[in-house]
């Protein structure tokens, strides 16, 4: 039974995820920051831009979960999010790996993101894992082109982890990716919150 809720609930969450990459031709924008209330359907979100942005979330949205992971979960075969700087060479620079379940895959590509000025992100599945001048370097393939991305000392590895909607609380951080309405709330696409207060690096 437990194995049947879980595995219900990442499907749920994936759905979500293929929303969100569905929805990103449309402009949604990205939000980080802390939870400072949840009542019913209205999140307070004190966003990093300084703001606090109301958010509205529905009963049935997944709160999807991230949890630390570590270098040594690479392999070939996976499907990863990469976080990344171009470097001049053409390769990627990481700054976060993100690992998905297994039937969990965002969709793929290669596009501009917003975590830093020049930084991308690439959905991809993992070709070969190498070493590298002392490093790692991997390369990953989606259906339009390739990467080689270097893994670098501040790599941060993170993993999806089960729904839990007991995960958004105050003090809770968050990575949300919402419409914004008309009233200056924003309609929640997908929501992500770091476990046990982790401060989710994407």
């Amino acid at each position: 039974m437990i194995a049947g809720r879980v595995g219900t609930a990442l499907a749920g969450f994936a759905a979500a995820l293929v929303i969100a990459g569905t929805a990103w031709a449309q402009a949604p924008q990205n939000l980080r920051g802390e939870v400072k209330s949840v009542e019913g359907g209205k999140v307070m979100l004190a966003e990093r831009s300084g703001q606090t942005v109301t958010l509205n979330i529905k009963d049935e949205t997944p709160i999807g979960v991230l949890v630390p992971a570590k270098k040594e979960d690479l392999k070939e075969g996976q499907f990863l999010a990469i976080t990344a700087m171009p470097m001049p060479d053409g390769k990627l620079k990481a700054q976060v790996i993100q690992f998905f379940p297994p039937g969990v895959r965002p969709a793929p590509g290669h596009r501009p993101y917003d975590l830093a000025p020049g930084s991308t992100m690439t959905n991809a599945d993992v070709e070969g894992v190498m070493g590298a001048g002392g490093g790692t370097e991997i390369k990953v393939k989606y259906p339009d082109g390739e990467k080689t991305v270097v893994l670098a000392p501040d790599t941060a590895f993170i993993a999806v982890a089960p729904p839990d909607k007991a995960q958004l609380k105050p003090g809770a951080h968050a990575f949300v990716v919402g419409q914004k309405q008309a009233d200056g709330s924003y309609n929640v696409v997908r929501i992500s919150v770091g476990k046990d207060g982790m401060k989710p690096p994407i």
